[in-house]
């Protein structure tokens, strides 16, 4: 019984420890990415960007660089049934100069590549 245990779940669990985060729950994969992108994180945002939107790369990275006090609050992200859309709630919030500025969370596009949930963007 211990054998038949072990050779179910050793794979199982070897498989889940090589995992990259990105085949899973696309839900995770976009907050992933969002909580990448207010770090200024770009290795994670690249690792987590569908190749459609490699082209953006800098910007997305970057969009939060030069500002202070940036965090995303109250985020929650669920995928559209077995659609390829994640819609969030919450917001970022960041500080340019002395005035806090909101950027309410809104839906994304996500899409498989080579078996990895990616973030491709937003969508309606």
């Amino acid at each position: 019984m211990k054998k038949w245990i072990l050779a179910v779940v050793l794979p199982v669990m070897t498989l889940a420890a090589c995992s990259t985060g990105g085949a899973g729950d696309p839900a995770q994969v976009v907050e992933r990415y969002l909580e990448a992108k207010v770090k200024a994180d770009a290795q994670t945002v690249r690792s987590l960007l569908c190749s459609e939107m490699e082209a953006d790369l800098e910007r997305e990275s970057m969009t939060f660089a030069s500002v202070t006090d940036v965090k995303l609050e109250g985020m929650v992200c669920v995928r559209d049934d077995d659609t390829n859309t994640v819609r969030c709630q919450g917001k970022i919030v960041a500080t340019y100069g002395t005035e806090k500025t909101d950027f309410p969370l809104v839906a994304y596009r996500v899409v498989q590549e080579d078996g990895e949930w990616k973030w491709c963007g937003e969508t309606q």
